[in-house]
């Protein structure tokens, strides 16, 4: 069998964080590594100014200005990044990243400006077989950085340091054309073997450069002879330093300093900034400093410390912690954040003595936060917090002053100043704080420092902090289990659907950032009601008054925030539906009711081919064939007849702006004004173009973002130059902090952004060019909302793409060969007449069909480009970049964004015969009755829709494409509902900021957007907090409910005695500093999905000691049903006592009943019921079906039950290996599942009642899930092992090498980069939403399998048919060889299986990268021609076979 892998959904789960200058010299952003992606956050300090706007919180949050973090990159790795540090390499004051790759790769990539992408500077690649020698098991490539950058340092296979010296050179201005720098950044590396020096360093526990010395000097942590807890009495403090200062020129390293016996539970070094200097050793239960020249301090956290170190130690009074998991860093000389496993924050003050040595420190508890992973500071007070167990948060610390101290200062409760010089503000600030409270202290400032210090000791704390979150990034992992449920809002018109909506449901995150996380891949519109309206091909809705309809209460209000509120705008919800058919126009006033006008001043005549609202939704247009009406209500107010010589067939808006074009690509220009006689008109301008071939498509765009800029005068009137220069000011900061434009360059190249409309104008702005740039970037934020520029983008036949200043048309960018899809789109420059240039047309040119240039995401600062080519869909996003020829023309490029929206219809017949009308409305052309096609718009921009806004691609397949101040582009598809003709925002009394669109069918819903689901996130996904660890979750049929099975920690204070058959608690005496190990308690509990709230009364709490091993929904023989079958809840329990009692477990059966609700408590409908309870002679550990019988493992044991009242009895039984932990069964056929021995096939006999083993697989495995894969008649077996590999096991009883087919052979293998606990089998999709025909054959019969990683991934694995496979196989090898991959990482190799022993046999491969594949997609059209050449086949045939895996695995 033959597979795909693709992984649908990223992993959220953040490992690494680092906080540089990745843009520029003047921006610093966040950048992050979620296992295989890099993504890039900035901070933005005014994201909650319009809630309405940004769409992401609720419109409440408005109160309060909170910092958000924004993502401005995102970057796919084929490697998991094992560790990330940063270093300035280029000179141009951007910091390179250093990635490491498994086992022992590291990258060096910087960003590159010209092509908003990562450019790779270096690659280094230490696998060579003779460093790995007797090197067992899997050591992390550790890279650390020198503070100085001198050089960095990569820890390779636990017992080899390999140094990158870096080259000092003297900074240089940034240039695009200078790669001269960064091409020889690094001088040759060279290794050092830890095992030969002087002193044998064997088993690097950490190592960190030290701050202060002349040469790098690395201090290693690390454990010559090991030990373990219970050794202790006989070898304890093992560990030991030694500093290395590495001179690069020579090579030498010599040893510096060395210090033995340090206790055995070290586990990281911090070196201590200057002035202080130094290393902190952090150990489980003792804090160390250590200085070369003074002798060592430590302190002990808890009671522990007594027996297991013989260290000199104080006891640290009034602290019993642990810091075991800790994280720590520094956020100024003196001062720690430190978090603890618990989540626990706390502050560590270093307290200093007058010879700059450590006497004392003092720990201060500020906040309980999420487990941490990674910490990062980013600027004044601002923390980032990386979790792989929960959301990730940005958090913001003040300085507090205590309450002792607080006589009339308040300096402390400033932020913390910068990071490291900040020591001097803050000894002013102590300065402040003493004199307040006594004066006769300050002698001299530079003593103030010990005064400070010893007044602290002896109690008084000078500041304590408190910490906010501001933001969070969202992480669903680590996902230790998944079931599929049904969703419990469907609108009954999706109800009897044939292909059955379900939801995923994974348990997610550890301890009290445990959860549960509803997934739904596509969105499900709640349909408020349905009209059947046939014959309509297209419809707006236009804001007006409505004269007798009273705005009601609450409607609107948030909704104003759109614009600044002014008189004119009473209403902003729509008062007026436009339906437009092939010779007629309906006109619907929607207020309470929808009622049908007869008589108004819209035109119902003819079709209408736009309508839309001006003057801030003062005035409505509706667009005509031959002309264009203004209307303020019902009331027209101006009428143009316009006859451009053919029918007007395109309109695009951008308030006061409209332009038309005809059908023969003729445009003409509308602007609203001031009229003298009666308030405002329409006023018609022809707009002269150079170029003369035919426009396509054309979209306005108004830009806030200040991106766009040009001195075009405005509509208004001339503009003075007063008006310019607070526009243009502080121009520079806020690119900077956008996207990283160097600064320094700006200045000359100032006027060169904003265009020349008129020389006059120009001539004027000198002046204003040169002077000096001010402003904040809140300022410039300001100012760039009040002048807002215009702007007309245009595509030609030629493929030209061009972008005209409105109103008065100056081309400022053009692109050659647009629809080719290039990666990044840079202005050409002037182009001469079309006359002259007929043979720069390229040949391949595919035709556009629909162009939109829109701003989205916070404060719509983003602009995208959006443009349908053929089948495709492309997507631009605007960039700044300074290498344009001409001074007049836009500094700005376009990089595309890679997207997953494929909308190529398959082509069942020849193209003649489909034309269909009804198939021509699908793909926006419908025929009038002349024959002549008119084309509808598929992309339509929404604002605030549930409080998101966006872009819906209406179509055969069609998709939300939202983005909000988060800054991400999130597409979810929506294809429920077949394919949709066309689609328009619909906000209304009935329908608050809801949507409206036709299906295939003719039927117009009226839909709003659940909100129970948040959309900004790759699926779109509900989180319902548990505050504890979930384990298990099982979704019961009948009920439709959800069991959770989850476990809380508590301390355990005593020992189980077992005295025969009782048991007796045995206390412990320990003294009040001792850290108590904890015990998990299990427990069950019943969820509703209306509320996803615990359903009262229906906890069922475990014994102590007892764990919850498998929970399973499993349909057992049941006399009382028609079906003879009947669905129980079914749970195994295993109770642990210690090495010394025999482990003994229980099976529970559980019945979901329905009894009578109590009042006033809905969800109390359902209940438990216990009909099984007994314990077993073993431990149980995992549970399912076969046949309606109950299969159970017990000990080493495997058997077979038959569930009778209320009883087990027993059928039938195997033994098997070491510890069975995982079961499925398909017919009577059984999987099962050893921790350490790979997987066996068994098979229930009914006739002779036995239960037979099959065939297994030989080799050891160590095997962490398994399922079914089933293609049509074939069958094979998923296995996922701890090495992150997937396997497919085939029986071939026929192949020699399975031994007559008690050897299960291996067909496939890949590896993943993620560990898999939990496999999903669903039958594929049998309808294609175009079509609405359920596929027949073969696929009926094929079975998806999607599986969820720790990390907080999903994936899918499709069968494949093997004439595809080959194909997509050649094409993933050319895609492997022939496209540039981020850090230069082999794809091949990533996927390559990973074993720890040598095996004695070759990967099998068989297995497809769909995440390479998909690639493809995003490759332009030349590349794609040339790839596909290559390998003998079309694009078209590539593009179906994509597209046939997307539709097939559209689930959820």
């Amino acid at each position: 069998m033959y597979a795909l892998y693709k992984q649908v959904h990223p992993p959220t789960a953040v490992e690494h964080c680092v906080y540089c200058n990745f843009f520029s010299r003047d921006e610093r952003s966040l950048v992050v590594a979620k296992t295989s992606e890099l993504l890039v956050y900035r901070l933005i300090k005014d994201a909650a100014a319009k809630p309405a706007k940004k769409g992401g919180d609720k419109p409440t949050d408005g109160k309060i200005k909170k910092e958000k973090l924004e993502q401005v990159g995102s970057f796919r790795l084929f490697g998991n990044v094992m560790s990330l540090q940063i270093a300035p390499l280029s000179g141009t004051g951007r910091d390179a990243l250093l990635m490491s790759f498994q086992e022992a790769k590291i990258s060096i990539v910087e960003y590159d400006p010209g092509t908003h992408d990562l450019k790779t500077l270096s690659m280094h690649y230490f696998e060579q077989e003779e460093l790995k020698l007797y090197t067992v098991n899997n050591h992390i490539p550790v890279v650390q950085v020198d503070p100085e950058n001198r050089c960095a340092v990569m820890l390779v296979y636990g017992s080899r340091l390999v140094v990158l010296p870096f080259k000092r050179e003297v900074s240089i201005d940034e240039s695009d054309s200078l790669f001269s720098s960064s091409r020889s950044a690094l001088m040759p590396s060279y290794m050092i073997n830890l095992t030969e020096m002087d002193e044998k360093i064997m088993n690097v526990i950490d190592f960190k450069f030290l701050h202060g010395y002349y040469e790098p000097t690395l201090l290693i942590l690390y454990e010559p002879l090991r030990t373990w807890p219970g050794r202790i009495a006989v070898r304890h403090d093992t560990c030991a330093i030694v500093a290395l200062s590495l001179n690069m020129a020579q090579k030498v390293h010599p040893i510096i300093w060395s210090q033995s016996n340090l206790p055995y539970d070290c586990t990281q070094v911090m070196p201590v900034p200057k002035p202080i200097g130094g290393v902190l050793i952090m150990a489980v239960n003792s804090l160390l400093y250590l200085n070369q020249s003074v002798p060592p301090f430590g302190v002990s956290l808890n009671s522990i410390t007594d027996r297991s170190t013989s260290f000199p130690m104080k006891v640290q009074e009034g602290v019993k912690l642990s810091l075991d998991c800790s994280h720590a860093i520094f956020i100024s000389y003196d001062r720690l954040v430190v978090s603890l496993k618990g989540g626990e924050i706390y502050v560590l003050t270093l307290l200093v003595d007058g010879m700059r040595s450590v006497r004392g420190f003092h720990f201060d508890k500020a906040a309980a936060s999420v487990l941490t992973t990674c910490l990062c500071l980013m600027e004044e007070g601002f923390l980032f917090l990386g979790s792989r167990l929960g959301n990730s948060l940005l958090l913001k610390y003040t300085e507090k002053m205590n309450d002792k101290l607080s006589d009339g200062t308040n300096t402390a409760s400033k932020p913390i100043g910068e990071e490291w010089p900040a020591s001097k503000r803050r000894r002013g600030e102590d300065a402040s704080d003493w004199m307040a409270s006594d004066v006769t202290l300050v002698e001299d400032p530079d003593e103030l420092e010990v005064y400070g210090k010893e007044e602290k000791k002896s109690g008084t704390q000078l500041t304590s902090y408190s910490f906010e979150v501001c933001d969070s990034l969202l992480n669903i992992g680590p996902c230790s289990n998944m079931v599929m449920g049904e969703p419990a809002f469907l609108s009954e018109e999706f109800q009897n659907n044939l292909d059955p909506d379900l939801e995923l449901v994974t348990c997610s995150g550890y301890g009290k950032n445990g959860a549960l996380s509803v997934l739904e891949r596509t969105v499900r519109p709640q349909v408020v009601t349905t009209f059947e309206l046939p014959g309509c091909y297209d419809m707006w809705t236009v804001v007006g008054k409505i004269d007798n309809v009273m705005k009601p209460p609450g409607v609107g209000d948030e909704d104003g925030e759109k614009e600044p509120p002014k008189e004119s705008e009473q209403l902003t919800s729509h008062a007026f539906l436009l339906l437009s058919r092939d010779d007629s126009t309906m006109i619907l006033q929607t207020g309470k009711e929808i009622t049908e006008l007869d008589h108004s001043g819209y035109s119902t005549q003819g079709p209408t081919v736009f309508a839309g609202n001006l003057g801030n939704n003062k005035y409505a247009i509706q667009v005509t064939n031959m002309g264009v009406r203004l209307l303020e209500g019902v009331n027209q107010q101006q009428h143009i007849p316009l006859d451009l010589g053919a029918p007007i067939t395109q309109c695009s808006l951008a308030d006061p702006y409209v332009i038309l074009m005809s059908e023969k690509g003729d445009v003409m220009l509308l602007t609203l004004k001031k009229s003298d006689q009666h308030g405002e008109r329409l006023a018609i301008t022809r707009p002269q173009m150079l170029q003369k071939s035919k426009i396509l498509a054309l979209s306005t765009y108004k830009d806030t973002s200040g991106m766009f800029a040009a001195t075009s005068k405005k509509p208004t009137g001339p503009q003075k130059q007063v008006d310019i220069t607070p526009e243009k000011e502080p121009r520079p900061s806020t690119s900077s902090k956008m996207y990283g434009v160097d600064v320094d360059n700006i200045d000359e190249e100032d006027e060169m952004l904003y265009g020349s409309s008129e020389p006059a104008v120009l001539a004027s702005n000198v002046p204003s060019d040169t002077s000096p740039k001010s402003g904040s970037s809140k300022e410039a934020d300001k100012t760039m909302s009040k002048e807002p520029t215009y702007w007309c983008t245009v595509c030609r036949e030629n493929g030209l793409l061009e972008i005209y200043s409105l109103p008065d048309f100056n081309l400022a960018f053009v692109v050659r060969n647009f629809p080719m899809a290039q990666k990044v789109l840079v202005d050409s420059g002037h182009i001469q007449k079309t006359s002259d240039q007929p043979h720069q047309q390229h040949e391949m040119l595919p035709t556009v069909k629909e162009v939109l240039l829109l701003g989205l995401g916070n404060k719509n600062s983003r602009p995208f480009l959006m443009a349908i080519v053929e089948d495709d869909l492309l997507i631009y996003e605007a960039f700044p970049a300074h290498s344009t020829k001409d001074d007049s023309h836009l500094k700005i490029r376009f990089k595309k964004v890679s997207h997953n929206i494929l909308m190529k219809v398959k082509k069942g017949k020849s193209k003649k015969q489909s034309k269909t009308s009804s198939n021509l409305t699908l793909l926006g052309d419908t025929e009038d009755e002349q024959g002549k096609k008119k084309y509808i718009n598929r992309m339509r921009y929404f604002q605030d829709i549930s409080s998101y806004s966006g872009v819906f691609i209406s179509g055969p397949y069609p998709y939300w494409v939202f983005l909000t101040n988060k800054g991400v582009l999130r597409a979810h598809p929506m294809p429920i509902d077949g394919a949709v003709t066309c689609f328009a925002p619909f906000n209304n009394v009935n329908c608050p900021k809801g949507f409206l669109y036709f299906n295939k069918q003719g039927e117009l819903r009226i839909c709003v957007l659940p909100t129970h689901l948040s959309y900004d996130s790759p699926w779109p996904v509900r989180k319902v907090p548990l505050r504890c660890t979930p384990h298990f979750v099982s979704y019961h049929v009948e009920t439709k409910t959800y069991s959770v099975v989850t476990s809380t920690l508590t301390a355990m204070t005593s020992i189980p005695r077992f005295n025969g058959e009782e048991k007796e608690e045995e206390e412990i005496e320990r003294d009040e500093r001792f850290i108590h190990s904890n015990k998990e308690q299990f427990s069950i509990q019943l969820f509703s999905p209306l509320s996803w709230e615990p359903i009262p009364n229906t906890k069922i709490d475990y014994e102590e000691y007892e764990h919850v091993t498998c929970l399973k929904s499993v349909n057992l023989l049941c006399e009382s049903t028609v079906t003879g079958r009947k669905g129980y809840l079914a749970i195994a329990t295993t109770s642990l006592y210690g090495e010394d009692i025999q482990t003994k477990g229980r099976i529970c059966i559980y019945d979901v009943i329905e009894v009578v609700p109590e009042p006033g408590q809905p969800l109390t409908k359902n209940n438990i019921k216990v009909l099984y309870d007994k314990e077993q002679k073993g431990p149980v550990s995992c549970l399912c079906d076969v046949m309606g019988y109950l299969l159970s493992c017990v000990g080493q044991k495997i058997y077979l039950w038959t569930f009778k009242d209320n009883d087990l009895i027993g059928l039938a039984f195997v033994d098997t290996q070491i510890y069975i932990h995982n079961a499925v069964s398909i017919k009577n056929f059984v999987l099962v599942s050893d921790i350490s021995k790979s997987v066996y096939l068994l098979q229930y006999q009914v006739q002779d009642r036995t239960l037979a083993l099959v065939s297994r697989d030989p080799k050891p495995l160590e095997v962490y899930s398994c399922e079914f894969m089933v293609d049509d008649k074939m069958m094979a077996f998923l296995v996922s092992d701890a090495d992150k590999n997937l396997i497919l096991y085939h029986y071939y009883p026929n192949a020699r090498e399975s031994f007559g087919g008690t050897r299960l052979l291996r067909r496939a293998d890949m590896n993943i980069g993620a560990h898999v606990n939990t496999f999903v089998r669903v039958r594929c999709k049998l309808t294609d939403p175009a079509t609405d025909k359920p596929s027949g054959g073969p696929v009926e019969r094929r079975h998806a399998v999607f599986m969820a990683t720790l990390d907080g991934g999903l994936g899918l694995l499709l069968p494949m048919t093997e004439k595809i496979y080959r194909r997509l196989f050649m094409l993933q090898n050319g895609m492997t060889s022939n496209t540039p991959h981020v850090g230069g990482l082999n794809p091949r190799a990533y996927r390559q299986i990973v074993s720890p022993q040598r095996a004695l046999s070759n990967p099998h491969k068989n297995i497809l990268d769909g995440d390479l594949l998909w690639k493809f997609t995003h490759l332009g059209v030349v590349e794609k021609n040339e790839l596909a050449k290559k390998i003998g086949t079309t694009v078209e045939q590539i593009m179906d076979d994509l597209m046939d895996v997307e539709r097939l695995t559209m689930h959820f």
